[in-house]
């Protein structure tokens, strides 16, 4: 072991040399600027040193941070930096204070810090863990341990499991669980409560456990809209009970409700898994070899930039390993431009003890992911993905997420999103959007204390694969019962979307305005793929009122109460595809016109292909009601009906990069 321990020594000496060698700048003379000065951070660096000489710089992201005034650039050499940033001051519009990449650098900021250690559990292990849980002593935890796959260290990750966060080689593990999900938490295995299930109660032959082995287990369900998680309150052969039932359904509902079962050391019996006794303070693993022999990582701090009280400041071309970045609601002029984040955020606990549907469906939805709170604060050209929770979150007013590709996130399928839109007056444009559990964007409406209201735009992107984990969605979705203030969702490619679950697939369309949203423009968009259409519209509720949706392509569900006037001063015109629902609808008040009838062949240019451009001898040529600034463009006297003008250029959605 000694030998090992020096061994590994000498390997990180030479990594650092490495660094120095690839990330020390040539020039011995320090940069400068017109609005100020360039301080420099290097992992070879040292925080007395005076940082203004590249080749004497700080150690630490931090030292800039305590020293810069407006105007300056802290600027970072390739390295891995663990740390949480919090400015000591913030920039000016003037004179913004910036962190940056040096060129060419690959600079990660980190949320993880390493585990080591690692020894065999042994049989002997087995006998002592079984004092407290019998349950350990003949189970498929004991046979990996016999076959030599289990391996321990002593480390204090908390007393909250469902926070602990284990990575290898940079990939994230998952915990001992039944059924094993794999690695792919956006396409796990599923099982399903059977037969005989109500109420509280999970029924299912599958569960082969003794009587009393799941007590105490930690279960994550999921049905229709709903994710959540519980306590198994007891538990036999063939089935376990639960201490309440899944919120907002009250119910498990046979051959519906999927779930799964952790917090038994009996099922780390799998390839990256892990198990946490926060009680020992020891750690668990799965591995094929020694894991002293990879990068074994936990997660430590939730804040790679705290800006919670900075403005005018700009953090552009860095890394976000297992961390993530805040602004707080006085921040403005915050830009985060280039930035890579992976595992932005981790939780296992949705219910966190709630009873009420609406804190746990909203759990993840206002504190997750690049959390962008404050006003004119901006998220562009940034890859983020591997998320719990959000992509980002736009909260505060008079906010854009533009340029950003963003996928693999809301792996608990929870009504957190690839981008979740609180507040208003926000801008999300041409973002590209895929693999997420529920919706790839969650338009929700808030006022904001002293600002005024006013429309969110969100345009010209594509999302892809959402419906992962959770039902009645859409890729974009919105709800509930508010007036929209004319926002604007236009120009979106919605498409493919990819549930998992065998459950019934209701609700899954493109854009989808749940009970009773008013005030929209849903223009231009196109979609395919999608049961209920590019656009759903529902007028439960308080009714569906003063909407506009016109000139969208791939066909729409309403869904409407059919008492007289109940949403009156919507307007349907323009639309290519069929619409279902009509009978309720216009007896509600919606009015339809010029709509392409279903029997009407379109002739797209390539439907096969997704090019639905019009031919010339299309009859959505010259067909629609002129509507200035949605459906311009036409070369034609009279504009077209759908999402393509006919002679215009071809509109294209998604992350232009």
């Amino acid at each position: 072991m000694p030998r090992r321990g020096r061994s590994r020594s000498a390997a990180v000496l030479l990594a650092c040399l490495a660094v120095v060698a690839a990330g020390h700048p040539a020039a011995a003379h320090p940069a400068t600027s017109q609005a100020g000065k360039v301080y420099y951070v290097g992992p070879y660096g040292d925080d007395s040193a005076a940082g203004t000489d590249a080749t004497y710089p700080f150690r630490h992201i931090q030292k800039c941070a305590d020293v810069m005034v407006p105007g300056d650039t802290c600027e970072i050499v390739s390295g891995r930096y663990e740390e949480t940033v919090v400015p000591a001051r913030s920039g000016t519009a003037e004179l913004p204070i910036t962190y940056r990449a040096a060129p060419g650098a690959d600079v990660t900021v980190s949320g993880a810090s390493s585990l080591t250690g690692f020894a065999p559990v042994t049989a002997a292990d087995v006998a002592r863990i079984a004092t407290t849980d019998p349950y350990a002593a003949d189970s498929q935890f004991s046979d990996a341990v016999a076959a030599g796959h289990i391996y321990s260290t002593d480390v204090d990750l908390g007393s909250d499991v469902s926070t602990v966060q284990v990575l290898t080689d940079r990939k994230m593990g998952v915990e001992a669980q039944w059924p094993y999900p794999g690695l792919d938490l956006l396409d796990p295995s599923l099982q399903y409560a059977g037969e005989g299930s109500a109420s509280a109660t999970i029924a299912d032959a599958d569960l082969t456990r003794p009587a009393g082995y799941w007590d105490g287990a930690r279960a994550l369900t999921g049905y229709w809209y709903v994710s959540a998680t519980g306590t198994v309150k007891s538990s036999a052969v063939g089935s376990v009970t639960l201490d309440v039932a899944p919120p907002c359904v009250h119910k498990v509902v046979p051959k519906e409700t999927r779930y799964a079962l952790s917090g038994k050391i009996g099922e780390l019996a799998h390839p990256g898994e892990w198990f946490y006794d926060p009680t020992a303070k020891r750690l668990y693993v799965y591995g094929e070899d020694d894991p002293d022999n990879h990068r074994m990582e936990a997660k430590r701090r939730t804040l790679g930039f705290d800006l919670t009280a900075t403005s005018h400041t700009k953090v552009a071309g860095i890394s976000l390993f297992a961390t993530t970045v805040r602004t707080g609601p006085t921040s403005t002029g915050v830009t985060l431009d280039g930035i890579k984040g992976q595992y932005l955020s981790h939780y296992t606990d949705i219910t966190q003890g709630a009873t009420d549907c609406g804190s746990t469906v909203t759990r993840g939805v206002a504190d997750t992911g690049l959390i962008i709170d404050g006003t004119y604060n901006k998220v562009v050209n940034s890859d983020l993905s591997l998320s719990a929770g959000n992509g980002i979150a736009l909260r505060g007013q008079n906010n854009t997420a533009s340029d950003n590709v963003i996928h693999d996130v809301d792996y608990l399928g929870t009504y957190a999103a690839g981008i979740a839109v609180q507040g208003n007056s926000q801008t999300v444009t041409h973002n590209t959007i895929s693999r997420v559990g529920r919706s790839g964007i969650n338009l929700q409406w808030n006022t904001v204390e002293g600002l005024a209201p006013g429309k969110d735009v969100i345009a010209y992107n594509d999302i892809s694969g959402y419906a992962r984990l959770s039902l009645d969605v859409a890729a974009i979705y919105t709800c509930c019962s508010a007036s929209m203030m004319g926002s604007s969702l236009d120009h979106n490619v919605l498409h493919d979307p990819a549930p998992t679950t065998t459950s019934s697939t209701f609700g899954i369309s493109g854009v989808y305005a749940d009970n009773g949203q008013s005030d929209l423009r849903i223009h231009n968009n196109v979609g395919w793929g999608n049961r209920e259409g590019t656009v759903m519209l529902n007028g439960l509720g308080t009714g569906s009122h003063d909407n506009l949706v016109a000139n969208n392509t791939g066909g729409m569900t309403l869904f409407y109460v059919k008492e007289p006037n109940a949403s009156t001063g919507t307007r349907i015109y323009n639309n290519v595809g069929t619409i279902r629902g009509l009978t309720d609808a216009t007896n509600g008040g919606l009015v339809l016109s010029n709509n392409l009838p279903p029997e009407s062949d379109p002739r797209f240019v390539d439907a096969a292909n997704h090019d639905f451009r019009l031919t010339a001898d299309s009859p959505a040529r010259n067909a629609a009601i002129p509507l200035p600034g949605i459906n311009d463009g036409s070369t034609d006297a009279t504009p077209s009906l759908g999402a393509y003008q006919y002679g215009a250029p071809k509109w294209e959605a998604g992350a232009r990069r």
